[in-house]
Parts: C-alpha cells; sequence; structure tokens
C-alpha cells in the first residue's frame, strides 16, 4: 500500500482517535498530522506483523498521549489542572471540549464526562475509548495495545468503575 493510499483509508480514523483523546479540533489536526509524517517517514520499516491500521492506531494513541504529556509539563494557560485520585502529584489537563458535532447546551456536560475519563490511568482510558468509544472488540483492543484479552477486559472494567465513580463524585458540582 502506498502512502497516499495509506493517508486517504486512515485519516478520518487517526483524526476521530486523536480527537476521542484531545476533544480539541486543532490539537487533533496537528496529531493526524504528526502520524502521518511518522507513517511516511516509517512506512518502509514496517513489517507486517499487525496490520496497517493496527500499526496506524498504536501510532495514534502514543502520539496524544505523548501530546497530553508534553501539554501537562508546558502548563499552557488555556489549561487547567486538578489532581488525580490515584496519584495526588500527578496532574491532569482537561482543555476546552471542541467536538464540531456537540450542541452547545450539551458542551458542558461532554466537557465534564471528558475530563472524568481524563483523569483515568492510561491503559484504562485507551481501554475504554477503544472499546467504548471506537468499538473495538476485545481482541481488537488487546492487538492495539499489545495486551492480552483478559487484561484489556480488566482495564476496561476499572475503567468504567472508575469513570462511575468519578462522575458522581462531580454529579454536584
Amino acid at each position: 500500500m502506498t502512502f497516499e493510499q495509506s493517508y486517504t483509508n486512515y485519516k478520518d480514523l487517526v483524526y476521530n482517535l486523536a480527537l476521542q483523546y484531545l476533544q480539541n479540533t486543532a490539537d487533533a489536526e496537528e496529531i493526524t498530522q504528526d502520524v502521518f509524517l511518522s507513517v511516511y517517514q516509517n512506512l518502509n520499516q514496517f513489517e507486517g506483523k499487525a496490520t496497517l491500521k493496527t500499526w496506524i492506531y498504536r501510532i495514534t494513541i502514543n502520539k496524544s498521549l505523548d501530546f497530553i504529556k508534553a501539554k501537562s509539563r508546558n502548563k499552557r494557560s488555556f489549561f487547567f489542572t486538578s489532581k488525580r485520585l490515584d496519584d495526588p502529584d500527578t496532574p491532569i489537563i482537561v482543555s476546552h471540549f471542541d467536538h464540531p458535532g456537540i450542541l452547545m447546551e450539551q458542551e458542558e456536560e461532554m466537557s465534564k464526562i471528558f475530563a472524568c475519563i481524563n483523569a483515568l490511568p492510561e491503559r484504562q482510558k485507551t481501554a475504554l475509548i477503544l472499546m467504548k468509544i471506537e468499538n473495538k472488540t476485545q481482541q481488537e483492543t488487546a492487538t492495539i495495545m499489545k495486551s492480552t484479552v483478559k487484561s484489556v477486559e480488566s482495564l476496561y472494567q476499572r475503567a468504567k468503575k472508575n469513570l462511575k465513580e468519578k462522575l458522581a463524585l462531580n454529579e454536584g458540582k
């Protein structure tokens, strides 16, 4: 498959997955560019141990998580920080939710939900996004995360439990 075919086939997938992590269209566009730059630079090194789609998923997840970490370190003014429940010394970064399909009256509620998702540990967050938002099976999620199906199921169940607790805590706010 050529780079052009890869871009045509997977650009929407990459953008939407990045948007799930970052909740900001400009950041998702930047990640999409970074992902396809990496794909272009490394396509000749792709070994085919996984499908091209899985490889691109992994790149997107890693770039998205790295972007969140970099934003955390930079502490830009349009972000606010809170503390993780599981590690009070690790800040959580929550950006303005800028998803084009959400109506104005739903934006605040979606921001609260994604703030709680962003507060989850990375692997729980990834399992939740892939299975619940991206509608991946446990097997597909395990392949993307380089994990076992049992591990993914455990991560997903813990993510659901933790998300429910976080939403309950935020309900009165």
